[in-house]
Order: C-alpha cells, then structure tokens, then sequence
C-alpha cells in the first residue's frame, strides 16, 4: 500500500519550489517547470544504478549499427525491461558539482542523452528547453535544479505506486491554480474516482483473483488522470494485478504529462500515442477490459470531417463509425463509437464509462446521426447505466454532464433495461470554501458512495429512491416518429389584389411584358367571383384561355394557380390523381412510444381532434421498412421532472411591500 504521510511530504517539497518561481513565472506556468523536473529527476534516480553499464555498452557499440539495434542493446544495459536509458555523462549529482554557470548547457547535454522516447517527451511536447532558458535568464535555475536534487525519488524510497499518487496530486494542484489547463485537460478527481468505481462495481471478486491482467484505455487521455486512477482502484483491491495503460491525446502538453506519468509508474510509454483519435487510431485492433473517457464538448469535428466520413462510407459496419455520424459541431457521440469497437468480444467482455454534456442524450430527431446512434447502442444492449452529475462540478463549464456506463456483458437481470440515477440533487454535492473557475461544488466521499451503491443494487424506485433512480426497459427511450398529413384546401379568385401578386412569382417575371398584359386580361376577365373548388376555377380558367387563345406551359399556370389562392378551411378539399392532396403547411409529425401500435395511437389521439388528417404511410423507416421512423431519446426530465408550486401570491406581495419599505428607509438616509 501506498504511504500517505510520505507522499504528503514529497508532494509539500515539491510545491515548495514555487516559491522560488514566484514573480519570474506566472502561476498558471509553475506547471511547465514543476512537472518536467520531477520526471527528469525520477529517471535521474531509476537509471543511477546502471548507468555505468550504458556508458560503457556505448564504448562497445559496433560501427554502422542500425538506430532501432541500438536502442535494444542500450535499453537492455540500462536493466531488465527498461524501454529508456541516458547516454550522457552527467547524473543529477555531477551535474551539481559542475560550475553553476554551466548548469544550462550541460542540463541540456544531460536530456539529450535520452533514448529518443524520452528525449521528445522533454524538448518536443514539455518544449523545457525554452522553460530552462527562462529559469536560467532569471537567474534561478539553479535554485530550482537544486530543490529536486535533494529530492530522494529511487525506487527504493518511493515505489511506482506512491509515484503515481505524488504525480497525480501535482497535477491537480497545478490544474487548480490554471483554469486554462484545467478546462481543458483535467476533469475533477472526484469525477473520474465516481467513473472508476461504477464501472469496477460488478468486478470486485474477478479482480481480486490471483494472476488477473486488465488492459485499460482512454481515447481523450489528457493528462492521465483516469488511467491512473484506475489503475491505483485495480491495485487497492489486488496489489499484484498485472495492470496495462493504454492512450492517445493531441494536446502536447497533456501527451507530455501523461506519458510521463506512465514513466512514474513504471509503464511502458509507448502504449500512449500521440495525435488525434478519431483520425488516426494508434493502437489498432486492440481490445480492452475497461475504457473511460472524457472527450472534449461541444468542440466541432470539421476539419478531420473527410476522414471519418470516408471511413463511415468504405467501411460501414466494419469500421468504428458505422453506426452514424453526428452532426459536425460536436464529437462525442463519435468517440463513444470508438470505444465500443474496441470492446472484447470474450467471456469478460468490457465495460466502457464515459462523461458527456446532455447533447448525446437528445439531440437530433428521428433520423438523424445522433438519433441512429443511439438507436445502435440501445438496441445493442450496451448502455447499463446514465447518470446525471449536478451542475458546477467542472472548472471550465458550468453545465450538467451525464456518465454513460456501457458494456457488452449485462447480467441476465439487467438484459434489456436501462438505468438512470439522477444525481443532481442537493443531497449528492456540498459547495466549495473557494470556487476553481466554474467549479463551485463537489462530490463527497459519501455521496459517491451512495451513487455506487444504488447504481450497484440497480434501486429502481424502492422507497426513498423514486426521484433518484429508475431501472427501465430499453424501449421507453424510443419512439416512432410518423408524418401526420391534413387536406389542402384552398379558394381562388381573379381580384386586382391577387393577380397583383403575380409579379412575386419568378416563372412569370420570364414571360414579356406583352405575354404578361395578354393574361392579366383573361384573368380580369373572370370577375372577382369567389371559388372554393380547384378543379371548378381551373376549367373556368381554361376556358377564358382557350377563348382568347391563350397558350400557357406548365409553370405559368402553377404560379397563376399559387398567386390566386388563398388557404380557406370551408374550401373543398384539393384533389390529384384521385386522392386528398396533402397541405404542406399543416404537416405536422407525431411521436408514437415503440411499444404501442401507431393505429392505436393515432385513433386516440389524433383523430379525435382533426378527423380529416391522415398517417403518411411512404414515411417508412430505413432500417426496418416500417411506417414511421425509429428515433431514441433520453430524456431525464421526462422521468425525473419535479413539480414545484408557485410561492402564494400574499407571500410574494407582503415580500415587495417589505422591500419597498426598506428601499425608502435607505432613501431616507440619503436624503438626510
């Protein structure tokens, strides 16, 4: 187990060197310092032992040897599965007892000895090159060299456990201290323990086993938060779980960070990937027990929208976007579909916890990307569990967000159901002392273990828990969306008034100027007499033409027909080719619940109230050929909506009347 006083005491020292960088740095800059030191200082400690022995397999190194030889022989020199080694000769220690004036130049010495996995960690993605440059312009670099140099990092004193637990709690406090970074790279911790826990909550005994092994991953990885955190939850319950991290992430930074969290704890780097996701998948055909997420919000797709498009369209299914595309303002929906195509399809199975803004839930119509893939995913049987976090629980936004809890094994008891918790309430967050930028609340320790338990108990409704919780079949999120069609019914009339009106249609403005007069005076020559049968105003109409000898093409008559009718709900009802034509205008769509027939439906509660209307029957669904298109939604209002009563009006007016009073005391004292 990790030693927490020892990991308090570290964290306190390492903190303690913004003191020497306070008022040369900004505080949202301590960061780009703190954080790249004390990996380079743990490697400094990790790679003591062996360093000899790299030096002198260097000496030994044969000539025209290929890089990738070379890595391997190095790597082997510097100790039994290490994927990094150092070159140069310098250790923190002799690095010390050089003049202070050459501190820079041979730190820099120092880091490009690096095997290259390391080396682009520091100057490419870190950019510490630039960050030394400044320490040294200051003149504090040394200051700051020194502080880590006492600083006892072997593995001996701090394990990679307790490395993780340091790492990570310097990221929180940097993050809290740049709400910049924050914002974008970090989520809460309390959040990603909440998303750790749901989804170990079924695994506890299998993880427990002896000789276990889980793959984990994270598309969106940031800083590593999850990755690391899940890891810690897997080994507080078995302390010798083979545990395997596997990532990508765009940011620089956060990449930087991350991978060198790996590093920390003693992973293998290279299984965190650099570059975007969604464009370019770094690790393939890999397959994972637990996945989770947090991917950006809201943050639109449209410069990578060739290429998920292309892979929509060539691979379909057997690609990871085959279920839809979502509209190009916002991703989410398209990591979800990444992750679950990177799900095992074993006797484990995986379980995928991912947090989103409420867009996933219910944008998008029948129809639609958002609205298909949600329809994928829910007629899948993937979606166990959605839960509804409260508001200003994130630095950067102050929006409600939702953890989605998906897996490929539900339990013969959760077969065909979904559960929602709605979170939300007073009773799951206490306020914060000082706001973090938008974060103004919390989760407690015990609310996160409430929220756990009652998803991991699946309460659904049971006394107490009605407004909290409800287990519901998969179909009460979709629906069928049918067109409801009314009759077109119109007047017509030759009035000035109308005929006027021919001047807004463009297939008349084409005719010339004589062609135009020619009709205007058959038309006149109809009378302002009222019609309220199409059919009987176009054969008058016809006959006037023919009796003047007036010729018209199709388009012209339909722009005459447009310009001189009006809607009128006392007309007859507007016919073509023997059937009602449909009113655009009136067209109106109902949404019928999956499980009821729309026949029914439709006889309740439609044609009670316009018994002329009618269900458009080639509005069919693309997928089962059935009227009405399928559409899913979920919606928590819908089942958590909390009636509350308007205060009584003598209490609001006795409140104004009080008000008003104390508004003319004050002004009173002014006056006096």
């Amino acid at each position: 187990m990790a030693d927490t006083n020892k990991i308090t005491t570290l964290g306190g020292f390492v903190w303690s060197v913004a003191e020497v960088l306070r008022g040369d740095l900004k505080q949202s800059e301590y960061g780009r310092v703190v954080l790249p030191f004390v990996v380079l200082r743990r490697l400094d400690c990790v790679l003591a032992p062996t360093k000899a022995d790299v030096i002198a397999a260097v000496e030994t190194l044969p000539d025209g040897i290929d890089d990738a030889t070379r890595d391997l022989m190095l790597c082997e020199a510097a100790g039994e599965g290490f994927t990094i080694y150092n070159t140069s000769p310098f250790t923190f220690e002799s690095l010390a007892a050089q003049s202070a004036g050459q501190l820079h130049k041979n730190l820099l010495t120092y880091i490009a000895g690096f095997s290259p996995n390391v080396r682009d960690i520091f100057l490419e993605k870190f950019g510490f090159a630039e960050q030394l440059k400044r320490l040294n312009d200051a003149g504090i670099l040394y200051q700051v060299f020194d502080r880590f140099r006492r600083i006892d990092l072997h593995p001996s004193n701090i394990s990679n456990l307790e490395m993780g637990y340091l790492f990570e709690e310097m990221i929180r406090r940097f993050s809290e201290i740049s709400n910049e970074t924050a914002g974008e790279h970090f989520t809460p911790r309390e959040v990603v323990r909440l998303i750790v826990e749901l989804l170990l909550a079924h695994d506890t005994d299998a993880l427990s086993k002896p000789g276990t092994v889980r793959r984990v991953y994270d598309p969106a990885c940031g800083t590593g938060g999850m990755l690391t955190i899940g890891e810690l939850a897997m080994r507080e319950l078995n302390p010798k779980i083979r545990v395997e991290l596997y990532g990508q992430e765009l940011n620089p930074e956060s990449f930087a960070i991350c991978k060198s969290d790996m590093l920390m704890m003693g992973h293998d780097p290279e299984q965190i990937a650099f570059g975007n996701t969604l464009t370019s998948d770094a690790h393939g055909a890999k397959t994972f027990h637990y996945m989770l997420s947090n991917p950006p919000y809201g943050v639109d797709w449209k410069k990578y929208q060739e290429a998920i498009t292309s892979e929509h369209k060539t691979l379909g299914d057997r690609g990871r976007f085959g279920a839809g595309l979502p509209r190009v303002s916002d991703g989410q929906l398209l990591f979800v579909q990444h992750m679950v195509s990177k799900m095992r399809d074993d006797e484990t199975g995986s379980r995928i916890g991912i947090v989103m803004n409420g867009s996933p839930l219910f944008t998008g119509g029948a129809g639609s990307g958002e609205s298909n893939i949600r329809r994928w995913l829910i007629e899948r049987d993937l979606v166990e569990a959605i839960i509804g976090l409260p508001t200003d629980l994130f630095y950067n936004t102050g929006i409600q967000t939702y953890v989605w809890i998906l897996t490929n094994r539900k339990t013969a008891e959760r077969a065909g159901t979904i559960q929602l918790i709605d979170a939300s309430g007073e009773q799951f967050w206490r306020g914060m002392r000082k706001s973090l930028g938008s974060k103004r609340r919390e989760i407690a320790n015990e609310a996160r273990a409430e929220i756990v338990r009652i998803y991991n108990e699946a309460l659904n409704g049971e006394a107490g828990y009605g407004d909290v919780s409800k287990v519901l079949p998969a179909s009460a999120f979709g629906y069928r969306e049918i067109r409801i069609e009314r009759p077109l019914r119109l007047n017509f009339q030759a009035s000035a008034d109308r005929i006027a009106r021919l001047a807004d249609e463009k297939a008349y403005l084409k005719l010339s100027e004589d062609e135009r007069e020619e009709i205007e005076v058959v038309l006149l020559g109809l009378g302002d007499r009222l019609h309220r049968n199409r059919d009987a105003f176009e054969k008058d109409l016809g006959k006037a033409l023919k009796a003047e000898g007036v010729k018209l093409a199709a388009p012209i008559r339909k722009a005459i027909l447009s310009a001189l009718s009006e809607r009128d709900e006392d007309a007859d009802i507007c016919m073509a080719a023997g059937k009602p034509e449909p009113d655009s205008a009136l067209r109106d769509f109902e949404l019928v619940p999956l499980d009821e027939d729309w026949r029914s439906y439709v006889a309740r509660e439609v044609t009670p109230f316009v018994p002329d209307a009618w269900v458009d029957e080639t509005y069919r669904d693309e997928q089962d050929a059935r009227v009405g298109r399928v559409g899913y939604e979920i919606n928590f209002n819908r089942f958590f909506y909390r009636y509350v009563p308007p205060r009584p009006l003598h209490e609001i007016d006795a409140e104004l009347k009080a008000l008003e009073a104390e508004i003319a005391g004050l002004l009173r004292e002014v006056m006096e």
